[in-house]
């Protein structure tokens, strides 16, 4: 029978002290992003070119700073809410898939609906009526455009709001496994900020009127957020499309590469039950924060650097960057695609030839093909794909300069050109640490579960992620 019992471990993202300086910084950051690279004055903000010059009543007026009582309003919050409770909508409207997750650590398996995708297409064919029937006009798009802020300022109290009620819900978790409801391994350190912000319980659900019971993890992993980045990007299609009466290679390569990288994501949604982030992970301000602020605002900044500067990439640069895609994606599904064959059929003719070495814990780990390349190989394909999101921007940095006479903007690269590259290249930069992270928890994870036959496997795949380097 299986046991209740966990064991704490260390901590991790520096502890307490991290997990504060994590809790309040990336939200700054998040603004940072908003404010720095604008449609008012550039990206970056001109006098960031020239320190020397920068005065806080300048840099307030380059950023559009509307104050603090700026970064929100009344009609941003009750959409943003709207937005949740559509999704709620869709969720116990539409057909799903009935799965059932992974074996609890106290035994039994939790259910799981998935419809994410069909609730995806359903609110993109709606968007896409609005759009036909409205043009660039449709009010989705201008309502986005116009309140960015509010919207971001709107889901950050989300993420902190949600957090807390988790982490206060998670005392109720009681022994025996009655609710099959349990602590996360690393969540009940004892500390109320660290455990606050990992996640104190494992799998935290809510009974809503109308739905019946929602796993909350399952739920913001896949839907406000990936889905608000698609939607994000479409707003600034549509505000490039109205500015500059068309549409550039850059922002249709970099909308349309994401949309397909997200709907994939969402077809494959069972597929996310096997992850370190529903097996593992608590849910805490760290996974709320991620899902519901950081990924839909961050992961967009090419297509809203896009929209006020149109970038054209002719056929030779769009044919380099998919072929980046191209490349990344390859290397991901065939890598993912070798071990999930050989795991369900080993005798298959196309995984039967590989060496693997055979654990004491019953597990098999390959050692040639896709795997005896580097341990996590997978990831490197990931990164790749974060590469043809980028690229699109060119070198990039942008002044806007205003007419005294007609007032007309003019936009030109100008001497921030290169100076904006922090700001859209910051995605893969940001991928490649998260990616090496979760490389060394997986590490952690195996070392421990497999103990003596994962070092030998170690001794025979030497390479993390990229062969030959790390």
């Amino acid at each position: 029978m299986a046991s209740n019992k966990v064991q704490k471990h260390g901590y991790e993202f520096g502890g307490p002290i991290g997990a504060s300086l994590i809790t309040f910084g990336l939200p700054i950051g998040c603004y940072a992003f908003a404010f720095l690279c604008n449609d008012i004055s550039g990206c970056p903000v001109p006098s960031l070119l020239h320190p020397s010059n920068l005065t806080l009543d300048k840099l307030k007026r380059e950023t559009g700073w509307p104050g603090f009582t700026g970064l929100l309003n009344t009609e941003t919050v009750i959409a943003t809410l709207g937005y949740y409770l559509f999704s709620l909508a869709l969720y116990a409207l539409l057909p799903g898939q009935e799965v059932q997750g992974t074996e609890l650590r106290s035994g039994g398996r939790l259910k799981y609906k998935f419809n994410a995708f069909y609730s995806a297409l359903f609110t993109l064919v709606v968007a896409f009526a609005g759009t036909v029937a409205q043009g660039s006009d449709f009010p989705l798009w201008t309502f986005i455009d116009r309140n960015y802020i509010p919207l971001l300022t709107s889901n950050i109290l989300i993420s902190y709001a949600l957090a807390t009620y988790v982490y206060v819900a998670s005392f109720d978790v009681k022994s025996g496994n009655a609710e099959k409801r349990e602590l996360a391994a690393g969540g009940f350190s004892g500390n109320v900020i660290y455990d606050w912000f990992i996640g104190r319980e494992l799998n935290p659900r809510v009974n809503v009127p109308g739905c019946g019971e929602v796993d909350i993890k399952t739920f913001m992993e896949l839907r406000p957020g990936m889905l608000g980045w698609i939607l994000l990007n479409l707003a600034y299609c549509a505000k490039q499309y109205g500015t500059y009466g068309t549409l550039t290679d850059s922002i249709l390569l970099v909308t349309f590469s994401q949309t397909i990288y997200v709907l994939d994501a969402l077809y494959m949604e069972p597929a996310i039950l096997t992850t370190i982030d529903i097996t593992t992970d608590g849910f805490g301000f760290m996974l709320a924060f991620g899902d519901l602020a950081w990924l839909p605002f961050t992961y967009s900044l090419q297509a809203r650097y896009l929209s006020v500067h149109p970038v054209q990439l002719g056929i030779t640069g769009v044919a380099g960057i998919l072929a980046v895609q191209a490349a990344g994606y390859y290397v991901f599904r065939a890598s993912n695609s070798q071990k999930n064959m050989f795991r369900t059929n080993p005798d298959d003719p196309r995984v039967k030839h590989l060496k693997y070495i055979q654990t004491s814990a019953g597990s098999r780990l390959l050692t040639t093909g896709w795997w005896g390349q580097a341990r996590h190989i997978n990831y490197l394909g990931d990164w790749l794909m974060s590469w043809a999101y980028c690229l699109p921007t060119g070198v990039a940095g942008y002044i806007i300069r205003r007419s005294i006479i007609t007032g007309q903007k003019t936009v030109t690269q100008g001497e921030a050109r290169g100076w904006g590259i922090p700001i859209t290249y910051f995605f893969m930069l940001y991928f490649a640490v998260l990616l090496i992270h979760r490389e060394r928890r997986d590490e952690e994870k195996c070392r421990k579960k497999y103990g003596k036959d994962w070092e030998e496997y170690c001794r025979i795949v030497k390479w993390r992620i990229l062969p030959g380097v790390y």
